[in-house]
Protein backbone atom coordinates (compact mmCIF):
# COMPACT_ATOMS: atom_id res chain seq x y z
CA UNK A 1 0.00 0.00 0.00
CA UNK A 2 1.11 3.38 -1.26
CA UNK A 3 1.06 6.09 2.11
CA UNK A 4 0.71 9.73 0.83
CA UNK A 5 0.91 12.14 3.42
CA UNK A 6 -0.43 15.45 2.53
CA UNK A 7 -0.69 18.37 5.33
CA UNK A 8 -3.81 21.29 3.92
CA UNK A 9 -4.52 24.15 5.39
CA UNK A 10 -8.17 25.55 4.83
CA UNK A 11 -9.74 28.89 6.24
CA UNK A 12 -12.67 28.51 8.74
CA UNK A 13 -15.80 28.41 6.73
CA UNK A 14 -17.89 31.49 5.93
CA UNK A 15 -21.29 31.89 4.66
CA UNK A 16 -24.24 34.39 5.87
CA UNK A 17 -24.00 35.41 9.71
CA UNK A 18 -26.86 33.73 11.05
CA UNK A 19 -25.69 32.76 14.31
CA UNK A 20 -22.59 30.42 15.21
CA UNK A 21 -21.73 27.80 12.88
CA UNK A 22 -19.34 25.59 14.63
CA UNK A 23 -17.31 22.58 12.88
CA UNK A 24 -16.53 20.76 15.93
CA UNK A 25 -18.74 17.95 15.07
CA UNK A 26 -16.70 17.78 11.34
CA UNK A 27 -13.56 18.28 13.44
CA UNK A 28 -13.71 15.68 16.47
CA UNK A 29 -15.33 12.91 13.21
CA UNK A 30 -12.04 13.07 11.12
CA UNK A 31 -10.02 13.10 14.34
CA UNK A 32 -11.70 9.83 15.23
CA UNK A 33 -11.12 8.87 12.02
CA UNK A 34 -7.04 9.19 12.42
CA UNK A 35 -6.66 12.91 10.88
CA UNK A 36 -4.27 14.90 13.03
CA UNK A 37 -5.49 18.14 13.34
CA UNK A 38 -4.55 21.39 14.40
CA UNK A 39 -5.87 25.17 14.84
CA UNK A 40 -3.38 27.76 14.32
CA UNK A 41 -5.35 30.62 15.76
CA UNK A 42 -4.82 32.43 13.08
CA UNK A 43 -7.96 31.27 10.95
CA UNK A 44 -6.75 28.41 9.68
CA UNK A 45 -7.03 24.65 10.40
CA UNK A 46 -4.14 22.14 9.80
CA UNK A 47 -5.22 18.92 8.52
CA UNK A 48 -2.77 15.57 7.85
CA UNK A 49 -3.69 12.29 7.51
CA UNK A 50 -1.72 8.98 6.29
CA UNK A 51 -4.82 7.06 5.67
CA UNK A 52 -7.86 7.72 7.59
CA UNK A 53 -9.23 4.41 9.17
CA UNK A 54 -13.24 3.73 9.62
CA UNK A 55 -14.93 3.82 12.70
CA UNK A 56 -18.40 4.24 14.56
CA UNK A 57 -19.05 7.84 14.87
CA UNK A 58 -21.95 9.07 16.80
CA UNK A 59 -22.93 12.76 15.56
CA UNK A 60 -24.25 14.95 18.65
CA UNK A 61 -26.48 16.36 16.19
CA UNK A 62 -27.79 15.62 12.92
CA UNK A 63 -25.60 18.25 10.89
CA UNK A 64 -26.07 18.35 7.12
CA UNK A 65 -22.33 19.15 6.53
CA UNK A 66 -21.23 16.84 8.81
CA UNK A 67 -22.95 13.79 7.38
CA UNK A 68 -21.94 14.59 3.74
CA UNK A 69 -18.48 15.61 5.11
CA UNK A 70 -17.53 12.13 6.90
CA UNK A 71 -19.45 9.91 4.19
CA UNK A 72 -16.65 11.66 1.68
CA UNK A 73 -13.95 11.08 3.84
CA UNK A 74 -14.85 7.25 4.26
CA UNK A 75 -15.06 6.50 0.55
CA UNK A 76 -10.96 5.65 0.88
CA UNK A 77 -10.79 4.99 4.35
CA UNK A 78 -9.45 1.51 5.90
CA UNK A 79 -12.56 -0.98 6.98
CA UNK A 80 -15.61 0.23 7.45
CA UNK A 81 -17.32 3.62 9.18
CA UNK A 82 -20.64 3.87 10.66
CA UNK A 83 -22.55 7.68 11.16
CA UNK A 84 -24.83 7.11 13.73
CA UNK A 85 -27.56 10.17 13.92
CA UNK A 86 -26.98 10.81 10.91
CA UNK A 87 -29.06 14.19 8.62
CA UNK A 88 -31.82 12.38 6.82
CA UNK A 89 -31.89 15.62 3.75
CA UNK A 90 -33.23 14.23 0.31
CA UNK A 91 -29.43 15.81 -0.63
CA UNK A 92 -27.62 13.37 1.74
CA UNK A 93 -29.78 10.56 -0.54
CA UNK A 94 -28.23 12.29 -3.79
CA UNK A 95 -24.98 12.17 -2.52
CA UNK A 96 -25.40 8.53 -1.84
CA UNK A 97 -26.47 8.01 -5.20
CA UNK A 98 -23.81 9.74 -6.68
CA UNK A 99 -21.11 7.63 -4.55
CA UNK A 100 -22.78 4.42 -5.04
CA UNK A 101 -22.66 5.25 -8.88
CA UNK A 102 -19.09 5.75 -8.83
CA UNK A 103 -18.69 2.19 -7.04
CA UNK A 104 -19.10 3.26 -3.39
CA UNK A 105 -19.96 0.52 -1.18
CA UNK A 106 -22.52 3.10 1.04
CA UNK A 107 -26.24 2.48 2.35
CA UNK A 108 -28.60 3.99 5.26
CA UNK A 109 -28.67 7.15 3.46
CA UNK A 110 -32.11 8.74 4.62
CA UNK A 111 -32.08 6.87 7.89
CA UNK A 112 -30.26 7.94 11.22
CA UNK A 113 -27.43 5.25 10.10
CA UNK A 114 -25.16 5.21 7.25
CA UNK A 115 -22.51 2.42 6.99
CA UNK A 116 -19.72 3.22 4.03
CA UNK A 117 -17.24 0.11 3.39
CA UNK A 118 -13.60 1.76 2.30
CA UNK A 119 -12.80 1.27 -1.39
CA UNK A 120 -9.38 -0.10 -2.47
CA UNK A 121 -9.12 0.44 -5.57
CA UNK A 122 -10.17 3.19 -8.04
CA UNK A 123 -13.96 4.35 -8.91
CA UNK A 124 -15.38 4.32 -12.24
CA UNK A 125 -16.62 7.88 -14.40
CA UNK A 126 -20.20 8.64 -14.02
CA UNK A 127 -22.83 11.12 -15.00
CA UNK A 128 -24.70 12.50 -12.52
CA UNK A 129 -27.64 15.21 -12.12
CA UNK A 130 -28.45 16.81 -8.67
CA UNK A 131 -31.77 17.11 -7.31
CA UNK A 132 -33.92 19.93 -7.76
CA UNK A 133 -32.97 23.00 -5.37
CA UNK A 134 -36.29 21.99 -2.68
CA UNK A 135 -35.40 25.80 -0.66
CA UNK A 136 -35.46 27.26 -4.86
CA UNK A 137 -38.93 25.41 -5.70
CA UNK A 138 -40.45 26.39 -1.98
CA UNK A 139 -39.14 30.56 -1.89
CA UNK A 140 -40.97 30.24 -5.66
CA UNK A 141 -44.34 28.74 -3.52
CA UNK A 142 -44.16 31.61 -1.35
CA UNK A 143 -43.85 34.12 -3.83
CA UNK A 144 -47.02 32.60 -6.07
CA UNK A 145 -49.04 32.34 -2.37
CA UNK A 146 -48.63 35.79 -0.76
CA UNK A 147 -49.70 37.02 -4.06
CA UNK A 148 -52.85 34.94 -4.42
CA UNK A 149 -51.16 33.52 -7.74
CA UNK A 150 -51.28 30.46 -9.86
CA UNK A 151 -48.57 28.68 -10.98
CA UNK A 152 -47.35 25.71 -11.95
CA UNK A 153 -44.09 25.18 -10.72
CA UNK A 154 -41.73 22.54 -12.75
CA UNK A 155 -38.74 19.86 -12.05
CA UNK A 156 -39.59 19.42 -8.42
CA UNK A 157 -39.71 16.81 -6.33
CA UNK A 158 -42.99 17.29 -3.84
CA UNK A 159 -41.72 14.61 -1.38
CA UNK A 160 -39.01 17.06 -0.35
CA UNK A 161 -41.58 19.83 0.48
CA UNK A 162 -44.12 17.81 2.38
CA UNK A 163 -43.62 20.39 5.39
CA UNK A 164 -43.90 23.61 3.76
CA UNK A 165 -46.88 22.40 1.09
CA UNK A 166 -48.56 20.96 4.43
CA UNK A 167 -48.12 25.10 6.20
CA UNK A 168 -49.25 26.74 2.90
CA UNK A 169 -52.40 24.50 2.68
CA UNK A 170 -53.03 25.43 6.06
CA UNK A 171 -52.59 28.96 5.62
CA UNK A 172 -55.50 28.63 3.15
CA UNK A 173 -53.27 27.80 -0.65
CA UNK A 174 -54.42 25.03 -2.72
CA UNK A 175 -51.63 23.01 -3.71
CA UNK A 176 -51.64 19.53 -6.47
CA UNK A 177 -48.46 17.51 -6.68
CA UNK A 178 -47.99 15.14 -9.91
CA UNK A 179 -44.78 13.09 -9.94
CA UNK A 180 -42.54 16.62 -11.02
CA UNK A 181 -45.55 19.24 -10.80
CA UNK A 182 -46.52 21.51 -8.29
CA UNK A 183 -49.65 23.58 -8.77
CA UNK A 184 -50.39 26.44 -6.33
CA UNK A 185 -53.16 28.62 -5.75
CA UNK A 186 -52.56 31.41 -3.67
CA UNK A 187 -56.30 32.45 -1.39
CA UNK A 188 -56.97 36.21 -1.57
CA UNK A 189 -54.88 36.44 1.58
CA UNK A 190 -53.61 33.83 3.84
CA UNK A 191 -55.02 32.50 7.31
CA UNK A 192 -52.33 32.51 10.38
CA UNK A 193 -50.97 29.68 11.28
CA UNK A 194 -50.87 28.78 15.26
CA UNK A 195 -46.97 27.73 15.44
CA UNK A 196 -44.44 26.25 13.01
CA UNK A 197 -40.75 25.47 14.23
CA UNK A 198 -37.74 24.65 12.05
CA UNK A 199 -36.15 21.85 12.43
CA UNK A 200 -34.30 19.41 10.79
CA UNK A 201 -35.74 17.69 7.72
CA UNK A 202 -38.03 16.53 7.68
CA UNK A 203 -39.38 19.22 9.86
CA UNK A 204 -39.73 22.87 8.17
CA UNK A 205 -36.43 24.25 7.09
CA UNK A 206 -34.30 26.78 8.95
CA UNK A 207 -34.01 28.25 4.93
CA UNK A 208 -37.47 28.69 4.80
CA UNK A 209 -38.20 30.27 7.88
CA UNK A 210 -37.48 34.11 6.15
CA UNK A 211 -39.94 33.63 3.43
CA UNK A 212 -42.73 32.17 5.88
CA UNK A 213 -42.18 34.96 7.95
CA UNK A 214 -42.64 37.62 4.98
CA UNK A 215 -45.57 35.24 3.63
CA UNK A 216 -47.54 35.12 7.34
CA UNK A 217 -46.81 38.91 8.13
CA UNK A 218 -50.03 39.79 5.63
CA UNK A 219 -52.34 36.82 7.03
CA UNK A 220 -55.42 37.30 8.84
CA UNK A 221 -54.60 36.84 12.45
CA UNK A 222 -51.65 35.86 14.79
CA UNK A 223 -48.55 32.97 13.67
CA UNK A 224 -45.63 32.25 15.55
CA UNK A 225 -42.51 31.33 14.33
CA UNK A 226 -39.94 29.33 16.18
CA UNK A 227 -36.30 29.05 14.78
CA UNK A 228 -34.46 26.15 16.21
CA UNK A 229 -31.29 25.78 14.91
CA UNK A 230 -29.99 29.35 14.32
CA UNK A 231 -29.67 31.70 16.60
CA UNK A 232 -29.42 35.11 14.74
CA UNK A 233 -31.80 34.50 12.10
CA UNK A 234 -33.84 36.98 12.25
CA UNK A 235 -32.18 39.65 10.07
CA UNK A 236 -35.01 40.33 7.90
CA UNK A 237 -37.85 41.47 10.77
CA UNK A 238 -36.20 44.44 10.67
CA UNK A 239 -36.77 45.05 7.43
CA UNK A 240 -39.85 43.57 7.15
CA UNK A 241 -40.55 46.35 10.12
CA UNK A 242 -40.03 48.66 7.43
CA UNK A 243 -42.75 47.81 5.45
CA UNK A 244 -45.28 48.26 7.61
CA UNK A 245 -45.15 44.45 9.39
CA UNK A 246 -46.05 43.86 12.66
CA UNK A 247 -43.65 41.09 14.28
CA UNK A 248 -42.22 41.09 18.02
CA UNK A 249 -39.34 38.94 18.39
CA UNK A 250 -38.60 37.10 21.78
CA UNK A 251 -35.21 35.35 21.54
CA UNK A 252 -35.53 32.73 19.18
CA UNK A 253 -39.70 33.30 18.74
CA UNK A 254 -41.50 35.40 16.26
CA UNK A 255 -45.02 36.76 16.89
CA UNK A 256 -46.11 38.06 13.32
CA UNK A 257 -49.24 39.59 13.92
CA UNK A 258 -50.86 40.03 10.62
CA UNK A 259 -51.53 43.13 8.36
CA UNK A 260 -53.64 43.87 5.81
CA UNK A 261 -50.95 44.74 3.56
CA UNK A 262 -47.17 45.41 3.63
CA UNK A 263 -46.29 49.10 1.95
CA UNK A 264 -43.24 49.83 -0.09
CA UNK A 265 -39.87 50.86 1.12
CA UNK A 266 -36.04 50.76 0.51
CA UNK A 267 -35.09 47.39 2.29
CA UNK A 268 -31.69 45.91 2.60
CA UNK A 269 -30.76 41.91 2.48
CA UNK A 270 -28.87 40.98 5.33
CA UNK A 271 -28.28 37.25 4.22
CA UNK A 272 -29.23 34.81 1.51
CA UNK A 273 -32.72 33.53 2.87
CA UNK A 274 -33.63 37.30 4.51
CA UNK A 275 -32.71 38.78 1.16
CA UNK A 276 -35.96 35.98 -0.63
CA UNK A 277 -37.95 37.48 2.03
CA UNK A 278 -37.76 40.55 0.89
CA UNK A 279 -38.02 40.28 -2.33
CA UNK A 280 -41.26 38.36 -1.60
CA UNK A 281 -42.82 40.87 0.68
CA UNK A 282 -42.00 43.61 -2.06
CA UNK A 283 -44.27 41.56 -4.98
CA UNK A 284 -47.43 41.81 -2.09
CA UNK A 285 -46.47 45.51 -0.77
CA UNK A 286 -48.37 48.79 -2.22
CA UNK A 287 -45.59 50.61 -3.80
CA UNK A 288 -42.17 50.47 -5.19
CA UNK A 289 -39.73 48.58 -2.88
CA UNK A 290 -35.78 49.12 -3.55
CA UNK A 291 -34.31 45.67 -2.47
CA UNK A 292 -29.86 46.83 -1.57
CA UNK A 293 -27.60 43.61 -0.97
CA UNK A 294 -28.93 41.81 -3.88
CA UNK A 295 -25.39 39.93 -3.54
CA UNK A 296 -26.61 37.76 -1.27
CA UNK A 297 -29.86 36.95 -3.15
CA UNK A 298 -27.54 36.08 -5.98
CA UNK A 299 -25.82 33.12 -3.89
CA UNK A 300 -28.36 31.14 -3.72
CA UNK A 301 -30.87 32.37 -6.76
CA UNK A 302 -30.51 32.30 -10.53
CA UNK A 303 -32.07 34.76 -12.54
CA UNK A 304 -34.46 35.08 -9.79
CA UNK A 305 -35.76 38.62 -11.24
CA UNK A 306 -35.88 37.14 -14.51
CA UNK A 307 -38.18 34.56 -13.53
CA UNK A 308 -40.35 36.02 -11.37
CA UNK A 309 -40.99 38.59 -14.17
CA UNK A 310 -41.46 35.95 -16.91
CA UNK A 311 -44.74 34.77 -14.13
CA UNK A 312 -45.94 38.15 -13.99
CA UNK A 313 -43.79 40.18 -11.60
CA UNK A 314 -42.82 44.08 -12.01
CA UNK A 315 -39.24 43.49 -11.04
CA UNK A 316 -35.80 44.74 -12.67
CA UNK A 317 -32.23 44.39 -11.46
CA UNK A 318 -30.56 47.77 -10.98
CA UNK A 319 -26.57 47.81 -10.63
Amino acid sequence: MVKLRRANKVTHPGGCEIGPRPIDLHLKALKSMGARIHDTNRGFISCEADRLKGCDIQLDYPSVGATENVMLASVFAEGETYIRNAAKEPEIVDLQNFLVNLGVNIYGAGTSVIRIKGCSGGLRNVEHSVIPDRIVAGTYMMAAAITGGDVYIKNVIPEHLTSAISNLRESGCRINCKKNIIHLSGPIRPRAIDIIRTLPYPGFPTDMQAQMVAYLSIARGTSIMVETVFENRYKHVDELLRMGANIKLEGRLAVIKGVKKLNGASVTARDLRGGAALIIAGLAAEGDTTINGLHHVERGYEDIDIKLAQIGAKINKID
